[in-house]
């Protein structure tokens, strides 16, 4: 991108880009899939699926009060432990420790950002986060932000979120994330709730060939 682009990027990333910055250019959509902003579609999608996502923006002006419940403790992990939990949290997930591994070697990995909260009687993951800073342009990203079904409704997924919102104050100008709609944890009320604002809905859509029709 150029510069001019970086510019407006920065002044309004949800509807500049489904993606975040350090992707755009880089990232390869399969011919069967087009991204399209809700307010560009033209026309209804008659053949294949429509797999709407969100995408907010957090300033860092304020970021809300979370506290941690007696009985966890607040860790960094590693990316088997990182890897694992993401795959327990999420069915359809496939990430592996590897691919967590390889992370940790590109400009936008910052070990502060991994961060992971467990139940200080079995030492186990219950809630974790992982986040990305993009130096070039000031954009923090959180990438996964995942609580274990049996953790849920305690509060950690505020407190991981409001974490790495503290810990990227100072170093970022804003921070995004993405998510599904249809994901039934709800993580866009999350998101608002933590002060994430400007939401702008991306549909994921997949298109069947006339022989697949």
């Amino acid at each position: 991108m150029t510069q001019m682009d970086a510019e407006a990027y920065k002044k309004d990333p949800c509807r500049a880009s489904s993606l975040p910055f350090r992707k755009i250019g880089t990232t390869v959509i399969p011919p069967h899939l087009r991204i399209v902003r809700e307010d560009e579609m033209t026309e209804a999608v008659d053949a294949g699926t429509d797999d709407p996502y969100f995408k907010m923006v957090h300033r860092l002006k304020t970021v809300p009060d979370a506290a941690l419940l007696d009985g966890f403790v607040l860790t960094s992990a590693d990316p088997e432990e990182l890897a694992a939990h993401v795959r327990e949290c999420y069915a359809a997930e496939r990430i592996t420790a590897d691919e967590l591994r390889a992370y940790t070697h590109t400009p936008v990995y910052d070990a502060d950002l991994w961060i992971a909260v467990r139940d200080r009687a079995t030492g186990r993951i219950a809630a974790s986060g992982i986040g990305a800073l993009d130096t070039r342009i000031g954009e923090g990203v959180l990438d996964w932000i995942q609580v274990s079904p049996e953790y849920r409704r305690k509060g950690l997924g505020t407190f991981i979120v409001c974490e790495l919102l503290r810990r990227m104050r100072g170093k970022a100008a804003f921070v995004t994330v993405s998510g599904r709609i249809n994901n039934p944890t709800k993580p866009m009320a999350l998101y608002q709730a933590c002060g994430f604002t400007d939401p702008v809905i991306w549909h994921v859509l997949s298109i069947q060939s006339e022989d697949e029709q």
